[in-house]
């Protein structure tokens, strides 16, 4: 059975755009209540997809992390191309390191991240996640049981070079984070127990503006997003993104 799939949103307001962008083996649902958010307060919100998300995972593996930059730098050209001059970015997990990523590539108003990963994960755990995402994809397709193990066998080591070069990425990011004068919101959860926590503080001391903040949420996990206190996040977002200078 083919499931639907979230797909890839752009809701129009006024001049303020954000570019928001979710993580690895997520889609645009990871931001869309964020986005509904900010767009009922006149930001214009466009969350893409990055190839080999939103798709069985067999395709997620053909694809790694060059190919998802590719992906967010079409997406930030396109708000460019469709006249937005001004444009903040922000990302769950992998797409708050990209965010971090165009911070110091191309200019951007402001950029958040929330939950995102510059301390190099566990490889164990990774591949874990994967797998998760692999057998629910799959449940979800109400496969039978006899044939989501077959499919998963054959599925088992084929995202070892993928998740490689992911931590080669969260590195690179690492290493460039002193390069970020965008002012820059660090959202973390408590309970996330996805990434190395320590991550937020790291991006919180180490971009070199002066206009950053970093906030703990107490009872949320890591899909900060969905979690208990996502309307709290909704308005620090909401008041980070107003406090930046903004033409219009």
């Amino acid at each position: 059975m083919k499931i639907a799939q979230p797909k890839p949103f752009m809701f129009k307001g006024g001049p303020r755009a954000v570019l928001l962008l979710h993580g690895f083996t997520g889609n645009s649902a990871d931001t869309r209540m964020l986005g509904r958010y900010l767009n009922k307060r006149g930001y214009t919100c466009y969350a893409p997809h990055m190839t080999g998300h939103g798709v069985p995972p067999e395709e997620l593996v053909q694809s790694g992390p060059e190919d998802w930059w590719e992906d967010v730098q079409a997406a930030y050209q396109k708000l460019k191309d469709d006249g937005y001059e001004e444009i903040a970015a922000g990302g769950l997990s992998l797409g708050g390191v990209y965010s971090l990523k165009l911070g110091y590539t191309v200019p951007l108003k402001g950029l958040f991240t929330m939950c995102s990963p510059v301390e190099i994960q566990s490889e164990e755990k990774m591949f874990k996640g994967v797998e998760e995402y692999a057998r629910k994809y799959k449940q979800n397709e109400q496969k039978p049981e006899e044939e989501i193990e077959a499919e998963m066998k054959a599925f088992d080591g084929t995202q070892t070079e993928t998740i490689q070069k992911l931590r080669g990425l969260n590195q690179e990011v690492k290493e460039n984070l002193d390069q970020i004068y965008t002012p820059t919101f660090v959202a973390q959860g408590k309970k996330d127990r996805m990434i190395d926590i320590n991550s937020a503080s790291i991006i919180y001391e180490t971009v070199e503006t002066d206009h950053k903040e970093l906030k703990w949420y107490e009872e949320s996990g890591h899909v900060i997003t969905l979690d208990k206190e996502r309307d709290q996040l909704h308005e620090d977002i909401y008041a980070f993104l107003e406090s930046l200078d903004w033409t219009e």
